[in-house]
């Protein structure tokens, strides 16, 4: 298996919290991240973490609530997410890059290998 798997999603009030998780072996992977997409509007990035874990990035949007991290010992991204929105619903997507080297990267085409999604519903 390379192209990664997402799970971890379903339906939650607001203010509840969600983990969702990413399975991505079969190569190394450099920077990966989280991308989600609304009906009816393009997929906008949430999160990115370095290889190392030890840089990351979030959306302006997320800031606060929502964590990414890594264990590649078990090829595993997580996204922990708290205080959760109405907005928030959308198809989140697992988002791995294998050309690169270093850094946490937000743009849709740094990356090369997407999972399925998985959806997160909040209701207000």
């Amino acid at each position: 298996q390379v192209h990664p798997v997402e799970s971890g999603g379903g339906l939650v009030q607001a203010g509840g919290s969600l983990r969702l998780s990413c399975v991505a072996s079969g190569r190394t992977f450099s920077s990966m991240g989280w991308f989600r997409q609304a009906p009816g509007k393009e997929r906008e990035f949430v999160a990115a973490i370095s290889w190392s874990g030890g840089s990351t990035r979030y959306a302006d949007s997320v800031k606060s609530r929502f964590t990414i991290s890594r264990d590649n010992a078990k090829n595993t991204l997580y996204l922990q997410m708290n205080s959760l929105k109405a907005e928030d619903t959308a198809v989140y997507y697992c988002a791995a890059d294998s050309r690169n080297f270093g850094g946490a990267y937000y743009r849709v085409h740094d990356y090369d290998y997407w999972g399925q999604g998985t959806q997160v519903t909040v209701s207000s």
